[in-house]
């Protein structure tokens, strides 16, 4: 039974989906008029694990992410470079791409884009206008009538008095509310238009979700995420109109799921005594760091891994010491997937002894019965963990144990204390499986997985060491992808030629022989 806190109801809510056995997700995406920073990320990388849960959990999914390619802020950054707006969209939509890939994101299913969706959303707002939820000034400028909608602010919980007494709204004085949004805008002289009922124009932010969303999900779909920054005004006004459009106020995203901010520590002569030293991580307060400019000191898992090892409705410190925290506990991950690699080896090789039938060792008996059924316990842990709310945080924490529990069979398997019989080999491959599931659900482990090398001191020319880190660089990454067959014979080869190749739960060492 999957559990989800519902932005909507402000409570943990028995997920049910609208198509038995099919899940369809909505998340917001970038508008692309710079590269991602690290805070982008976090939506992103958890929507991916959320997907991936899903999907293993026997769902089929269907994930859509939009660009909003169309924006002022790509309109201002082209004219500081004196290039076109689709250029500054293309240039960081591929910057985009290249940071998901380097954080294990998957692919989503549609990527919809502004540019490419404007008769949709053209259809949707004069459809508005005809409900007569929205409004035409003279100029052609097209606004959503907040007091038309009684249900406005259902999502935030806030009430239009409350709104436009702390709002910060831009005055206009053709507004009929302050508080009205704009769902077309008028062209500007320089900036890209397109043709509508109203003049030259362009859409105003809010309404491309609710148009692209509805395109590529449906009247109704499950998920609707993004950062909790987007509550209000974004999600709140992709409600109104979507549900007003439709004439169902029970239409659209059945389930908001919003994370966290990442925060940053201020600087020391801001920080002020009894306040927190903690604050958003946002562009607009420079205070940001790329995911490329991250990439650059911390491989992408260990960061894809620093972004769920908290919960992700919660704030999250981002630091150069939470990073270090997070790669030493993915090197004792790793550790465990090099131990289990060569116990898989080993089986592979045929180097467990062979049972002889007079001892028929129930699973429960044999050491590594005892550990295939931690895994399965833990496995079980792992899944509740992901099942109330997603909770990533206390799912790695399972697969940790698990880590330390494969950790001790492997010590004493190399210690000699464990003496495996065939039986045994089933049982590690499965321990495997087990903690490969959980990896594929968290997103690691799918780049080559580095492992401490311990060096041998040698006398030897500086390109052989190079030349040795290549071959066995290469044997890795064989083994990484369970080519045996590769990985033996670069070690035999090496052999022949008087090179004997260790394998070490800190990675592959040589000597000569």
């Amino acid at each position: 039974m999957i559990k989800v806190f519902n932005t909507m109801s402000r409570s943990k809510e028995i997920f049910k989906p609208v198509k038995k056995g099919e899940v369809s997700i909505y998340c917001c995406g970038v508008t692309p008029y710079n590269a991602p920073h690290i805070g982008n990320a976090r939506p992103f990388v958890v929507w991916d694990v959320i997907r991936r849960f899903f999907a293993k959990s026997g769902y089929k999914v269907r994930y859509v992410q939009n660009f909003t390619d169309v924006d002022d802020k790509i309109i201002k950054a082209a004219k500081k470079f004196q290039v076109s707006w689709k250029d500054v969209a293309e240039k960081n939509i591929a910057a985009y791409f290249r940071s998901m890939d380097a954080l294990n994101v998957r692919r989503a299913d549609v990527y919809p884009r502004v540019s490419e969706t404007m008769d949709d959303i053209i259809k949707m707002i004069q459809t508005l206008v005809e409900k007569n939820f929205a409004y035409v000034l003279e100029n052609g400028d097209v606004f959503y009538s907040v007091e038309a909608d009684k249900n406005y602010g259902k999502l935030s919980g806030r009430k239009l008095e409350e709104m436009l007494a702390g709002a910060r709204v831009e005055v206009d004085t053709r507004k009929k509310n302050p508080m009205d949004f704009a769902l077309w805008k008028s062209a500007k002289p320089g900036e890209p238009f397109w043709e509508s009922p109203w003049g030259k124009g362009r859409p105003g932010w809010h309404i491309e979700c609710s148009v692209m969303s509805l395109k590529f999900l449906g009247e109704k779909f499950d998920f609707h995420g993004g950062g909790s920054d987007l509550i209000f005004p974004h999600h709140e006004n992709e409600i109104a109109q979507s549900q007003a459009a439709l004439g169902d106020e029970n239409s659209f995203a059945q389930y908001w799921v919003h994370n966290g901010f990442l925060t940053v520590k201020k600087p020391e002569d801001k920080i002020v005594k009894g306040e927190d030293d903690q604050v958003k991580m946002s562009k607009s307060a420079g205070n940001f760091s790329t995911v490329e400019g991250v990439l650059q000191k911390f491989p992408g898992e260990v960061v894809r891994l620093f972004l769920l090892l908290t919960h992700y409705r919660g704030p999250l410190e981002f630091s150069e010491e939470r990073l270090n925290e997070a790669k030493d506990f993915f090197g004792k991950l790793a550790k465990a997937y090099w131990q289990l690699d060569d116990l898989a080896r080993k089986i592979h090789a045929g180097e467990f002894v062979k049972d002889t039938g007079e001892k028929n060792f129930a699973i429960t008996v044999s050491p590594a019965g005892g550990l295939v059924e931690e895994g399965e316990r833990l496995l079980s842990n792992f899944y509740a963990a992901m099942d109330d709310d997603f909770n990533t945080a206390l799912a790695i924490t399972h697969m940790f144990e698990l880590a330390k529990e494969i950790g001790g069979y492997y010590s004493e398997f190399v210690d000699g204390k464990i003496l495996p019989v065939t039986i045994d080999g089933d049982i590690i491959l499965r321990v495997r499986e087990i903690y490969m599931e959980m990896a594929e659900i968290i997103g690691i482990f799918e780049q080559p997985v580095p492992v401490e090398k311990v060096e041998e001191k040698s006398d030897e020319p500086e390109l052989v060491d190079a030349l040795m880190k290549i071959i066995l660089d290469l044997r890795q990454n064989a083994r990484a992808e369970k080519n045996w067959k590769l990985a033996d014979k670069i070690r035999d080869s090496l052999k022949a030629a008087k090179i004997l190749v260790e394998d070490t739960p800190q990675g592959a060492v040589w000597k000569r022989a």
